[in-house]
């Protein structure tokens, strides 16, 4: 057996763990408000670095985790500390340099170290186009030091995209890829391929739902930690408690024929997939440490027959719908606390409506844009139950041009903009019935086309695609619609 896990590359700068220690279960341990004590909490982070588990991952709603890891990071000299990787996660509202930095700065300080080695985005509605804004002042802040490497968590394929086409210098993504969960391995994998992004994977054992403490057992009637809540949610849309038992059988034949547990062979499948630098997995401190079985997973390697078990276990599982990032941005929402519509509405539209002058019953939308009180339009304009929006480009606060030369992210950004003003006017994409779609060049069909498929797959609406020969600027993309609310 290895006496230290693997290592790998993640950016230009950092070598990291392959097996990164996750602490998301210090606010599951500290929600009935008594917090950890920080020197003996330390202690464990410390056990972990001593047998080569260097790297940790944490975010800034963890409970007291980056106090904790601060408090251990103080014992190291700087030069050789281990890794600590931390998650930003404001609300959605305007991202100005000095909240961008504040932000930041909050990390540093409670982490106790002069630059955060990787810090990861996280933006809760896409509607909102602040999140560009911050990932740009980001960069700003990675150039002066403050930052080793950026990366985002939870981001679907098309908005990762998108932030990598507007030039944000990206190297991981953190989202759920588990055995019950293989969303990372379509479109997110084919687009880190392309781009060379990695993926750090959590939820790689279910909240520990994949283990032998499961297998052959009765289905929970309650669960008592979030972790598992969440992720019990997971297996009942993947089709309920008997195939995920399936899923289980074929995850203990194949650990039997390694000699290793049933959670290392889950977690040696996701680790064996290219798109992957490494899994996180979750630590209870002083209570659930499994540092030396977590060390098995580098003495064995998956062979064809392995993954031709896995995989008829694999087809008798439903897959989870949508993209990676979804279950907090859309139904069904899969996540501990369950329906997050209350969050989501919660947060300030981008975009305000108003009454037409001298037009009573009539609205208006505006989305800030220098052309529209230029050329005397409207972003939106609502008549009775009927939405008309304006042909949209891919334009970012008063006239920077998003992603310039990349239609399929130009067309990720207009659709969430034009989600945004169909919102302020009590519509959705789901109310739109007609679509026109107008490009610079008809070659370039295909990436626009994907965009417009990914939102409106299920409603199909009438489209309508035209070659629009020269449009203005650095636009490869402009598109104009019409929704119905009944």
């Amino acid at each position: 057996m290895p006496q230290t896990p693997d290592t790998t590359r993640l950016g230009g700068s950092l070598t990291i763990s392959r097996a990164l220690t996750g602490l998301w279960q210090v606010a599951d341990i500290e929600r009935d408000g008594t917090a950890l004590e920080l020197d003996t909490a330390a202690d464990h982070l410390d056990a972990y670095a001593a047998a080569g588990f260097t790297t940790f991952d944490m975010a800034d709603h963890y409970g007291s985790a980056e106090l904790i890891t601060g408090r251990m990071l103080a014992r190291h000299p700087a030069g050789a500390r281990p890794l600590a990787f931390t998650k930003w996660c404001p609300e959605p509202g305007p991202m100005t340099p000095e909240i961008v930095r504040a932000g930041v700065q909050e990390r540093l300080d409670r982490l106790g170290v002069a630059k955060v080695d990787l810090l990861q985005f996280h933006w809760w509605t896409f509607e909102h186009p602040a999140w560009l804004d911050a990932l740009h002042e980001m960069a700003k802040l990675r150039a002066e030091g403050l930052i080793g490497e950026i990366g985002v968590t939870n981001f679907d394929a098309a908005h990762l995209a998108l932030a990598l086409a507007d030039g944000i210098p990206i190297v991981s993504n953190q989202v759920s890829f588990s055995a019950v969960d293989r969303r990372a391995a379509g479109a997110l994998s084919e687009l880190c391929a392309r781009r060379g992004v990695k993926l750090l994977a959590y939820g790689t054992l279910c909240g520990g739902f994949l283990s032998e403490r499961w297998l052959g057992r009765p289905e929970p009637a309650e669960i008592a930690d979030w972790s598992r809540m969440k992720y019990k949610r997971f297996i009942d849309t993947a089709g309920g408690w008997e195939p995920f038992q399936a899923l289980l059988r074929a995850l203990d034949t194949v650990a039997k024929r390694h000699g290793v547990s049933l959670s290392n062979v889950a977690t040696r499948w996701i680790l064996e997939h290219p798109a992957v630098a490494g899994v996180i997995i979750g630590a209870r401190l002083g209570e659930s440490e499994h540092r030396a079985d977590n060390l098995r997973l580098f003495g064995f390697a998956l062979d064809d027959a392995d993954r031709l078990t896995l995989g008829a276990a694999f087809a008798g599982l439903s897959p989870i719908p949508g993209d990676c990032g979804d279950e907090y941005r859309k139904p069904p929402f899969l996540t501990a606390s369950g329906d997050l519509s209350h969050h989501l509405e919660a947060i300030p539209g981008v975009f305000t409506a108003e009454e037409v002058p001298g037009r009573p019953g009539r609205r208006r939308v505006s989305s800030g844009s220098i052309w529209e009180p230029l050329a005397g339009f409207s972003r939106a304009v609502q008549v009775g139950n009927r939405v008309l929006v304006s042909g949209t480009t891919a334009t970012h606060g008063t006239d920077r041009c998003v992603a310039p030369g990349d239609a399929e992210a130009q067309t990720t950004y207009i659709l969430d903009k034009i989600a945004a003003s169909l919102s302020a006017l009590g519509a959705s994409m789901a109310d739109v019935v007609r679509t026109r779609v107008y490009l610079r060049d008809v070659a370039a069909w295909e990436g626009p086309s994907r965009a417009h498929g990914r939102v409106f797959g299920d409603t199909r609406p009438a489209n309508t695609l035209l070659a629009a020969g020269n449009l203005v600027g650095d636009y490869e993309v402009e598109i104009e619609l019409e929704a119905v609310v009944d």
